[in-house]
Formats: structure tokens, sequence, C-alpha cells
């Protein structure tokens, strides 16, 4: 369950922000909501989330990823998608100890990926669209989760 709960999630919306940054330009990527992250930061940390969540859960190490934006997005998605259900069995079980921010923390695996892992990887995904939304970026909900389709120019 963990494994579906995450991997295959994470990787759609990792797919996502790499359709929308090849769109945009380096500029539009600078675009920032008051004083947070540029939406290039936003986006590079929520690839960063996304393995820092599926790593420990599958009992892998959390690679290195580089700092480049597309590159750490390529890489995190083909990191994932060569994850297997397999590797998580048993997860469950685990506990995972981590930091968040200056907090040490030491929770069940359910809590981990439900209360802090997918809640920071959304956070910094939306903060990066809204960014460039605000930027007045030409993008939609459909954008945003892939699902979502609306006529031509309806923006949500």
């Amino acid at each position: 369950m963990l494994y579906t709960a995450s991997v295959p999630v994470l990787r759609h919306y990792l797919g996502q922000v790499s359709r929308i940054v090849e769109r945009v330009s380096e500029a539009d990527l600078q675009a920032q909501l008051g004083d947070a992250f540029p939406a290039g930061q936003q986006f590079g940390i929520a690839a960063g989330y996304a393995l820092r969540i599926a790593c420990p859960l599958a009992g892998r190490e959390v690679p290195d990823l580089p700092s480049a934006l597309a590159p750490r997005l390529a890489i995190a998605r083909a990191t994932l998608g060569a994850m297997r259900v397999e590797e998580f069995e048993g997860a469950e079980g685990r506990v995972i100890l981590h930091r968040a921010g200056q907090a040490d923390l030491e929770q069940t695996a359910s809590d981990f990926l439900f209360l802090y892992g997918m809640p920071n990887f959304f956070f910094h995904l939306t903060m990066g669209y809204a960014a460039l939304r605000g930027a007045g970026v030409p993008l939609g909900k459909a954008d945003f989760d892939g699902q979502h389709v609306y006529a031509e120019g309806f923006r949500f």
C-alpha cells in the first residue's frame, strides 16, 4: 500500500512538473511568491522530497541529485520508475528517522508518508506552480494534475 500511495503519485506529478519546466523560460523559473524560494527551486526541492520520501520507505539510501533542474527531475523520475512493489514489503513496520528543518523526527512509515512526506512534496510543487501563475505564465489545473480538460484559453 505504501508503494501505491507514493511512487506512482510522485512520479506522475514530477512528470507534470517536467512538462511545465519544458514550456517556460529560465526567467519564469525565477518567479517567486513574496520571499519564498523561486519556482525553479521549489520544483527542485519537490524532486528531492520525492526521493526523500520513497527511498526510506523502500529501505534505500537517498541518492544525491544534480542541482540543475531538468536533470534533477529526470533522475528523480527514473529512480522512482526503477522502484518495485517488493521493495516496500514490510515498510509499514519501518520507523523513519529524519530531519524536518532543525527538528529530529522519528515516525512510523505511514505517518512519515502521509503527515510529512506527501504534504511537503505538494507544498513545494504548489508553491512553484503558484509562483509561475503569479508571474503570468498561462498554466491551468490541467497542467498541474494532468487530469482535467478545459476549452482552449480557459484557465483555472
